[in-house]
């Protein structure tokens, strides 16, 4: 057995995330972690990788008691872990984050860099997860999904007999996620064991030979892969049977409140389009096409060239984030981390934050209605927090995409932006969160959703427009959208028409 973790426990203050959690994982397997956020996957993975100590337990690698009191010791043992939050730094290029704190330097680790060595080895390792992308290319300039390759290009060049891989998939293509289970299979058949993390149970069905499931930081679940089903996998993350999944509700389409003309912007391409009360419109396409680009100027948060947007009939002068709040627009960001949460401040302060000027008392915050928004929010939403009072940085990944769905919720927005909303979110909360969609299009709002997941745009879309290379290729109804005529549209050659 190449990792035995046991009985491992762990204690947070006022919390217990792990509560006598056995994993194990052989050479050459690959073993699915699964449970809903907040079960303690992450907490168990930071403690392998060295992020923080167990309270009790014992590791044994490859055969013999370890102690993993740094990332550099787990390193050192040949672990590699590829975070859902990508742990990269955006004022470096790709080579330099490809290689941080392992560079190419002549005469030991003080002396020269050598940058054409860097970069050449760079090259090798981002041809091998498909990512044609320049080794100089500073990172920022990198979309979510082509960082996450860079971040799995990282892992792999450490030469790991352990990757752990956390969401690997949220922000990847079909075309992109091909490619990982490729490299996985290529791992596996190397030897290198793989635990993989992820909330898209069928890529677990299909491409792990194990799964151990956690629930409410205790394993209550396991077994071989192919003895399981979907099913069987979300009643051992839950503890019961869930509802449907994409719950999409008819809604009565009425007038139009959102009208974009010939809108131009950086990556936009004379765009137009319409949106009504009570409708859900899908933004479909590949990495790059342009969805985020159009949301984004639509919102002010990146001027747009030329174009003309009409709310609620009248033209609407969007310069920042800030008018379009108070035109009626809300917008929830692809990139909740760095974008969508104050991270250091409250999950109050953050479900709030939008609305300041509703919830003041004159000049002064109305704590009472405040803290009466917030503690609705956490009910509808189901948010897993201790108190409001904690700090959104001590939450799970989905329980934060929650607080900054919360965020907008707290208002009443006209139009409502939602783009991958559902990225790194359980199966329980990703049902959720899809009836509150319909629930927000019942309440008379038109809806806006960009996902990278071609099932959840077909399931929950009453409309589909369809991207490629800055411009709308084509526009589907729900009933005759199928995933051949998107990606069809989703062709570059098609915009190129």
């Amino acid at each position: 057995m190449l990792l035995e973790m046991k009985r491992i426990t762990k204690q947070f203050p006022g919390v217990l995330a792990l509560d006598g959690v056995d994993f194990s994982i052989d050479a050459g397997e690959v073993v699915a972690l699964v449970g809903e956020n907040g079960a303690g996957k992450s907490t168990l993975m930071n403690i392998l990788a060295g992020v923080f100590p167990a309270t009790a337990g014992e590791i044994i690698w490859d055969g013999r008691p370890v102690r993993i009191d740094s990332p550099l010791s787990a390193r050192r043992l040949g672990i590699a872990i590829i975070h859902q939050e990508l742990q990269l730094c955006e004022n470096l290029d790709v080579a330099a984050n490809l290689f941080l704190g392992r560079e190419p330097r002549l005469g030991g680790p003080l002396g020269v860099l050598r940058r054409g060595r860097q970069y050449a080895d760079a090259r090798q390792w981002l041809d091998r997860v498909g990512l044609p992308l320049p080794a100089d290319t500073p990172l920022s300039r990198l979309t979510v999904a082509q960082k996450q390759l860079v971040e799995i290009a990282r892992a792999l060049s450490v030469s790991a007999r352990l990757v752990v891989m956390d969401e690997p998939t949220s922000a990847l293509t079909e075309t992109e996620a091909r490619r990982l289970f490729e490299l996985i299979a290529q791992l596996r058949a190397h030897g290198i064991a793989v635990i993989y993390i992820s909330h898209r149970l069928e890529e677990v069905l299909t491409h792990t030979d194990r799964v151990v499931c956690l629930r409410d930081g205790r394993r209550v679940g396991a077994g071989r892969t192919a003895d399981l089903s979907r099913d069987d996998i979300i009643k051992m993350m839950v503890g019961r049977e869930v509802g449907q999944l994409f719950p999409k509700r008819p809604v009565p389409v009425r007038e139009v409140v959102l009208d974009v003309r010939h809108l131009f912007a950086p990556g936009v391409s004379d765009v137009s389009f319409v949106l009504r009360r009570g409708e859900i419109v899908g933004f479909a396409g590949l990495v790059g096409a342009g969805r985020s680009e159009v949301v984004n100027a639509l919102f002010g948060a990146v001027p747009k060239t030329a174009g003309e947007v009409y709310v609620r009939g009248r033209l609407a002068d969007i310069r920042h984030p800030g008018d379009a709040v108070r035109t009626g627009l809300a917008y929830v960001t692809e990139d909740r981390k760095l974008l969508g949460l104050v991270l250091t401040q409250s999950v109050r302060d953050n479900t709030t934050l939008a609305f300041l000027r509703d919830i003041c008392g004159g000049i002064l915050l109305a704590r009472g209605r405040e803290t009466r928004v917030t503690k609705q929010a956490i009910e509808r939403l189901r948010i897993k927090v201790a108190d409001m009072h904690t700090p959104a940085l001590h939450l799970s990944g989905g329980n934060q995409q929650k607080v900054v769905l919360a965020k907008w919720l707290a208002g009443t927005p006209t139009v409502v932006i939602l783009d991958e909303p559902t990225r790194g979110i359980d199966v329980a909360s990703k049902a959720e969160i899809h009836s509150l969609i319909c629930d927000l299009a019942e309440e008379g709002a038109g809806v806006i959703l960009i996902s990278s997941e071609m099932e959840e745009v077909l399931a929950m879309s009453d409309r589909i427009l369809v991207m490629a290379e800055g411009r709308i290729t084509g526009e589907l109804l729900r009933r005759e959208a199928t995933q051949e005529r998107v990606m069809e549209l989703a062709s570059p050659r098609t915009a190129r028409n």
